[in-house]
């Protein structure tokens, strides 16, 4: 049986020369060797059992938006195709069907990897390590066997994620007290606004939870059509968690396993710094949580059915499993994720 680990508080992580504060690097190293997990090594096997009891009215609901759900994914990122190819034209010469699919890994639902958004001024990703182009492309035969890399094939090492998950439902929160704001603009949730939203679900956080917050941003892109959503995503701003210091510090603190959102990037974008708008190296949440902390960064989930059905049951918490793909090097990934009452 595994026991929880007591990890520091954000103030009494131990300095790490050259980072900021809050730097969890060797925190989660055993035997010499460096971890490539992060903060999924809260998910102890205690922790798992406890969460097995959030099962218990045989429901579940799918966290994954469809992956062409954007008609053209922002940043000139690669939307979905789909090719579609029949037996009888193949040597096979019988009647069925073959496919191939090709996108990039955050044109819709997703986990961020430990490797994909790197603390800037140092170009260091989790624990230390340097990823590149190089190292992450890992044909076969040249797989990283040896762990050297945070990438999310390894999830499948320890048998992906099985945890407890806590939605916390802003988008909810915010109709109830009349708070208007666009999805498609820098609305910035504070911490406050966070604890607010919990206390008024009756919800309660414990080590090792799987933080997921609605803010109605997949809902609203959704309803749109093509031009719709261009005209929205060209903005370039999306609603999210406030990008400060003392967002990430309230995470850690929480030891949450992971975040994630229905928005396109969890935290709220372009980034603030001293009071003007910048670009997204200076995006905070990213830097501290994936490169920093370790903890993985969920984006673009479909949250309105299990937002619906935690209304319902009126309880937030759930049985939460995600296995991404397992790409040798992988990056992102679709979270394949669900949630069990």
């Amino acid at each position: 049986m595994s026991t929880d680990p007591q990890i520091p508080s954000f103030d009494e992580l131990p300095p790490v020369q050259g980072m900021p504060q809050g730097c969890a690097w060797g925190i989660f190293d055993k035997n010499g060797e460096k971890d490539v997990y992060g903060t999924l090594n809260l998910l102890t096997q205690n922790v798992i059992k406890s969460a097995y009891a959030e099962a218990k009215e045989g429901i579940h609901v799918s966290l994954n938006w469809p992956i062409g759900a954007i008609h053209t994914p922002a940043f000139g990122r690669k939307g979905l195709v789909h090719k579609v190819y029949g037996f009888k034209d193949t040597p096979l010469d019988a009647h069925g069907y073959d496919d191939e699919v090709e996108f990039n890994t955050q044109c819709s639902s997703q986990w961020d990897s430990l490797c994909h958004f790197n603390h800037q001024p140092t170009a260091t990703a989790y624990n230390g390590v340097k990823p590149s182009v190089e190292k992450l492309v890992q044909a076969f035969g040249s797989e990283d066997v040896a762990r050297e890399l945070p990438t999310l094939n390894h999830w499948h090492s320890r048998g992906g994620v099985v945890g407890r998950g806590v939605l916390l439902d802003y988008a909810l929160y915010a109709r109830k007290h009349n708070i208007t704001y666009d999805p498609f603009s820098a609305h910035r949730i504070t911490v406050d606004e966070l604890e607010a939203v919990a206390r008024e679900q009756g919800t309660t956080f414990k080590q090792g939870d799987i933080l997921i917050v609605r803010t109605g941003f997949t809902d609203a892109l959704g309803a749109m059509n093509a031009d719709q959503q261009a005209e929205a995503l060209g903005t370039h701003k999306t609603c999210g968690v406030e990008g400060t210091v003392e967002s990430a510090k309230w995470v850690w603190n929480k030891h949450f396993a992971a975040v994630a959102g229905d928005a396109m990037g969890f935290e709220a974008i372009p980034p603030l710094v001293n009071g003007k708008e910048e670009g997204a190296k200076d995006l905070v949440l990213h830097q501290y949580f994936l490169s920093l902390f370790g903890l993985p960064i969920g984006e673009l989930w479909d949250l309105k059915q299990l937002a619906e059905t935690c209304a319902k049951l009126n309880r937030y918490t759930f049985l939460f499993t995600s296995v991404p793909l397992n790409v040798p090097g992988g990056i992102g990934s679709p979270p394949n994720a669900l949630a069990i009452f």
